[in-house]
């Protein structure tokens, strides 16, 4: 079974009762997931491990806790390992202070404010990942994708016709507050014209239904989406 949005930023996969965690939000995420994993009956003893598609700071909320609490490995693609050191170090096209004066852009920077996500702790030790299907519950197979991070990558689950695109495409753009799928704007992009190319890969998976890590599913089929996010640009 696969559930998204178990808690803000953070997805559940289910296979035979072990979970995996898709990325790990924001520091605050942890006690949501704690919530929503006691209302469907789980523990977080169920999870194995942690998965990210990319170590930007609002998806490694609560990894190093989870790693340490839960002593689950905490995995991301081999590119991104430096940001997993320092989550607010990555690399990009364009300065925050630029998208300030967008009022559709307040809201958003306020809540990741009030939620800590500026200040995430540094993963001590991960397990990198490079291609293939990973050996986690649910067994997703790593789709890079990068261009948002230099280690980007999303998560494919074929027999459950599910993308977890992570931020290789949005349905909410942070910086701007614009809707829609699209990439997301240059403050948090690394390389736009990778990030254009790597939707090509995205398509090829033929999803269904795309969770991206801002915004609501999508459920008209990646090749729609990535049309869409084509023809909006990039802020």
């Amino acid at each position: 079974m696969f559930q998204a949005d178990v808690a803000p930023g953070a997805h559940r996969v289910e296979d035979g009762g072990r979970l995996t965690v898709v990325d790990a939000g924001v520091p605050t995420s942890w006690d949501s997931f704690q919530s929503a994993l006691k209302a469907l009956g789980r523990t977080a003893g169920d999870v194995e491990a942690v998965v990210l598609t990319h170590a930007h700071f609002d998806h490694v909320g609560f990894a190093e806790r989870a790693r340490k609490e839960l002593q689950v490995p905490v995995l991301v693609h081999e590119e991104d390992v430096p940001l997993t050191r320092n989550p607010m170090g990555y690399a990009h096209e364009r300065g925050r202070s630029w998208y300030l004066p967008n009022p559709g852009a307040l809201p958003i920077m306020a809540s990741l404010l009030r939620h800590r996500a500026f200040w995430p702790s540094p993963i001590s030790e991960v397990t990198t990942y490079r291609d293939g299907t990973l050996d986690v519950p649910g067994s997703p197979r790593v789709v890079f994708s990068p261009g948002h991070t230099y280690g980007h990558c999303a998560l494919h689950l074929p027999d459950r016709d599910v993308l977890i695109a992570g931020d290789a495409i949005v349905m909410l753009d942070p910086y701007t507050g614009r809707r829609g799928p699209r990439i997301v704007a240059r403050a948090a992009t690394a390389h736009t014209d990778r990030a254009l190319e790597s939707l090509g890969a995205l398509e090829a998976t033929g999803a269904g239904t795309v969770l991206t890590g801002h915004g609501e599913p999508w459920t008209r089929g990646i090749q729609e989406a990535c049309a869409l996010a084509r023809s909006a640009g990039i802020a």
